[in-house]
């Protein structure tokens, strides 16, 4: 491994705002976060900014056929490229690897409901009426719309990256394993920039409805991560956002003449069974080097049972060390939850100053942080972790 991973470019849309600034001023000025409590009661978001689509996504045509996630993501992906100084340059986007985790898209909630209505009346053939719905009531671009790597495909098109492209999915563990093949691959020197991102659009109805069906979602007014019960929901609280990462061998960022936010990697990821989940938090803390962080960025989603977990074993290992969970602000953004939270820790990096706490159960931290563990617990399963770093301790 002779070559280190740096990170030249952060995109973020979340319900802190948009941008850069934005979301820094939002994480360090002690404002109350986002919350809409109503449109979905009783189940609290965390909305999407006011966006001017224009500013990233130039074409009316090109908005219209992208639904809200893609849209999110596509936003945020011109946002990094902007930062990092290569938005344009086609000989950098040309050759710019792309790496997304991504779902399906959006259900018609319309048609799904004419059918529950259709079947609640008392048709019992229902799976012809499935039939007959699917070929008169959906328009045919809906389909294009619901694929998962129809995200990147829009990312190509506005934004003119066409190196190599690769999606990958499965909710939080999917932008684990896509970081971690971005790193991965501009250590070993076979990949020398790459955009790797996520985005999720928390309100439609059918996104909640996947969470409730498991029991994960709080309910009633909002609280923050640590105060959420068993008796007001599963803990989750949705957010919509897009965040994406340009990820560059330090050389060539030096040889562009590239700021460089922060080092980052290795990333190291894994899944099991929930016995098994302390052992390998050991693991990947062995195989990052977070021991020694100056602090540590959460990626929890605050779903009930495995921010415990996190939180049980963060607090035993590291007694005194200042935790952000950037959900308190964010609220979870499934996919780009792992993504946010790196450019939580590199941006902390940059400006030589900590995220203020986000709760009041989280200790106020001093001085320039100079590495930051990020930690990820899934909702459900998979976990991962990453150091990130001053530039000067690129290795």
């Amino acid at each position: 491994m002779a070559h280190s991973a740096v990170i030249t470019g952060i995109g973020i849309v979340s319900a802190m705002g948009v941008g850069i600034e934005a979301n820094w001023r939002a994480l360090t000025d002690g404002s109350a976060p986002v919350v809409d409590t109503d449109r979905f009661a009783p189940y609290p978001v965390h909305p999407a900014p006011e966006i001017d689509w224009s500013e990233q996504i130039p074409k009316r045509g090109d908005q219209r056929q992208m639904e809200a996630w893609q849209r999110l993501g596509t936003y945020a992906a011109g946002l990094a490229l902007d930062d990092a100084g290569i938005k344009g340059d086609e000989a950098l986007t040309g050759t710019m690897d792309m790496i997304v985790a991504a779902a399906g898209g959006e259900r018609d909630t319309a048609v799904d409901t004419m059918i529950l209505a259709e079947a609640a009346a008392g048709r019992n053939d229902v799976g012809v009426l499935i039939n007959e719905t699917l070929t008169t009531e959906l328009r045919p671009t809906l389909f294009l719309a619901q694929l998962s790597n129809l995200l990147a495909g829009n990312i190509s098109i506005v934004h003119k990256v066409t190196g190599s492209s690769r999606t990958f999915m499965g909710e939080e563990g999917a932008a684990m394993s896509a970081v971690q093949t971005a790193v991965a691959r501009i250590r070993a020197g076979q990949s020398t920039h790459a955009l790797v991102g996520a985005a999720f659009n928390a309100e439609h109805p059918d996104m909640l409805l996947g969470y409730e069906m498991n029991g994960h979602l709080a309910r009633g007014s909002f609280k923050p991560v640590t105060e959420r019960t068993s008796g007001e929901g599963g803990g989750l609280v949705a957010g919509s956002g897009g965040v994406f990462l340009v990820i560059e061998d330090a050389g060539h960022a030096a040889a562009r003449g590239a700021k460089v936010h922060a080092t980052i990697g290795p990333v190291a990821v894994d899944a099991g069974d929930v016995e098994g989940t302390p052992a390998r938090l050991e693991r990947l803390v062995k195989e990052t080097g977070i021991d020694e962080a100056d602090m540590i960025v959460s990626a929890s989603s605050g779903a009930l049972a495995r921010h415990a977990a996190e939180a049980s074993f963060v607090a035993a290992r590291w007694p005194e060390r200042p935790v952000r969970t950037v959900a308190n602000k964010s609220g979870h953004v499934r996919e780009a939850q792992f993504p946010l939270a790196i450019a939580v820790a590199a941006l902390s990096i940059a400006k030589g100053q900590p995220a203020a706490p986000l709760e009041d159960a989280e200790t106020p931290a001093s001085g320039a942080p100079e590495e930051i563990g990020v930690i990820a617990l899934g909702h459900h399963m998979a976990e991962a972790m990453v150091r990130v770093a001053t530039p000067e301790q690129a290795q």
